[in-house]
C-alpha cells in the first residue's frame, strides 16, 4: 500500500513539473493550477490529439480504399446515393457499408461475417427480406448481397459493387471522380476540364477539387487548352531545366509567346501555388496571345471592397478577368492573394471557353 501511494506521489510529482515549465504561473498562484490544466494545456492536449487521430485514420482511410478499390474492384459512395434496380440487379456491400431500401422488393444474403439491422438494433438472417426504410449495416469482415426481386429503389453508403443492366445512380458522383457531385457548384467545369482533356485526376478515381492548383499545373492546362504547341525554344528559367518533368514543354511554350515571365531571380517555380492574382495575368495574357477581345466592358471591379489589394501588375488583367466573368469573385471578395483550388480553376477555364472562346 505504501508502495503504491509513494508511486502516486512521484507520478503527480512529475505531472506537475511537466507541466510548470510550460507556465509561469500568476503572482498569487505561481504554482500549475485546475484553469491552466483544463484551459491552455486541456486545449493544447485535445488539438494534439485530435490531429494524430486525423492523420492515422486518414493513412487507413487510403489503405482501405486502395485495397477495396483498386484490388477487389469495389466502387464507393461518402454519403447515402440514391440507387435504382431493375429485377435481378445486384449489390455487393462490405464492411462498414449501409443500404436502405425505399420501394420494391430486394433479398440480403450474408455471404460472410455479421448484417445488423441498426433501425431495430438486431442481427439479421442470412436470406431475409428487407424491410422498407430501415438501415442495414455490414459489420467489420462482412460481406453481403443485396438482391433485387422487383424494380426497386434504395440508399447505399460505403463500398459496394453493383451487377445488372438496370442499375442507374440518379444522384452519384461523377461518372469517373468519386469526390464530384452533381450538386456541386464546379460539377460542370470539372466535367467540361476532364472530357476535353484539360485536366487529369489526381488519381483514377479522385479529381480533389479543394486541392491548390500549382503555376506547373495551371500552365499545362493552358497548353492542352492549345492544342499542346510544340515550341522549339530552350528552357529559359532555371527551374525549369527536366524535360522529364510533367510541365516542361508547357511552361517553355508559355514563356516563348509572353504568357508567362516567371520571377525576378530567373525562376518559374512550377510547384508554388499559383495564385488569382497570377492566374487573371497569365488568363490575360493567354486570350492576347490568342489574339481574343481585350477591351474592358462595364466592370464589377470597383464594387469589390478588397480591389486595392490587387498588385499593380494585375490591375489591369483583374479588370479584364471581371469584366468578361472570367473571374467572379468568392464571398464578393477578389481575393487576389488566395491560391485558387482545382474546383476553381476548372471554373475559370470553363468560363473563359464560354464567355471569350478558344480562338
Amino acid at each position: 500500500m505504501k508502495k503504491a501511494i509513494a508511486a502516486g506521489l512521484v507520478i503527480l510529482i512529475l505531472v506537475f513539473t511537466a507541466t510548470a515549465s510550460a507556465s509561469s504561473g500568476t503572482a498569487v498562484n505561481p504554482l500549475i493550477t485546475m484553469v491552466f490544466l483544463e484551459g491552455v494545456y486541456g486545449t493544447s492536449l485535445k488539438a494534439d490529439m485530435a490531429q494524430t487521430l486525423e492523420s492515422a485514420t486518414d493513412r487507413s482511410m487510403k489503405k482501405l480504399d486502395e485495397i477495396y478499390r483498386n484490388y477487389v474492384g469495389y466502387d464507393f459512395t461518402p454519403g447515402y446515393a440514391l440507387v435504382s434496380l431493375t429485377n435481378g440487379d445486384t449489390l455487393m456491400l462490405t464492411i462498414g457499408s449501409s443500404f436502405i431500401l425505399l420501394s420494391g422488393s430486394a433479398t440480403l444474403t450474408v455471404t460472410g461475417g455479421t448484417v445488423i439491422n441498426v433501425t431495430t438494433g438486431c442481427e439479421v438472417a442470412s436470406g431475409i427480406m428487407l424491410e422498407r426504410y430501415q438501415r442495414y449495416f455490414c459489420a467489420e469482415n462482412t460481406t453481403a448481397l443485396i438482391t433485387a426481386n422487383s424494380s426497386s429503389t434504395g440508399q447505399v453508403d460505403g463500398y459496394y459493387l453493383a451487377e445488372g443492366s438496370g442499375i442507374s445512380f440518379p444522384n452519384r458522383p461523377h461518372p469517373v471522380f468519386r469526390d464530384v457531385r452533381e450538386a456541386n457548384w464546379f460539377y460542370a467545369a470539372v466535367d467540361f476540364v476532364f472530357n476535353n482533356g484539360l485536366f487529369q485526376g489526381m488519381t483514377a478515381t479522385t479529381f480533389s477539387p479543394g486541392t491548390s492548383m500549382t503555376r506547373g499545373m495551371f500552365v499545362t492546362v493552358l497548353h492542352r487548352l492549345d492544342s499542346v504547341p510544340a515550341t522549339g525554344a530552350a528552357g529559359a528559367f532555371t527551374d525549369v531545366q527536366d524535360p522529364a518533368q510533367y510541365y516542361y514543354n508547357a511552361v517553355i511554350w508559355a514563356n516563348a509567346n509572353n504568357i508567362v515571365t516567371g520571377y525576378g531571380d530567373g525562376t518559374f517555380r512550377p510547384n508554388a501555388s499559383v495564385t488569382r492574382e497570377q492566374m487573371a495575368t497569365i488568363m490575360h495574357r493567354y486570350a492576347k496571345y490568342k489574339d481574343r477581345d481585350m477591351r474592358t466592358l462595364v466592370t464589377e471591379f470597383d464594387n469589390f471592397p478588397d480591389r486595392n489589394d490587387v498588385s499593380d501588375y494585375a490591375v489591369d488583367a483583374m479588370h479584364w478577368a471581371v469584366s468578361w466573368r472570367v473571374i467572379t469573385g468568392s464571398d464578393g471578395k477578389l481575393l487576389p492573394r488566395d491560391t485558387a483550388t482545382r474546383a476553381q480553376v476548372a471554373q475559370i477555364i470553363y468560363n473563359y471557353v464560354e464567355r471569350v472562346g478558344t480562338g
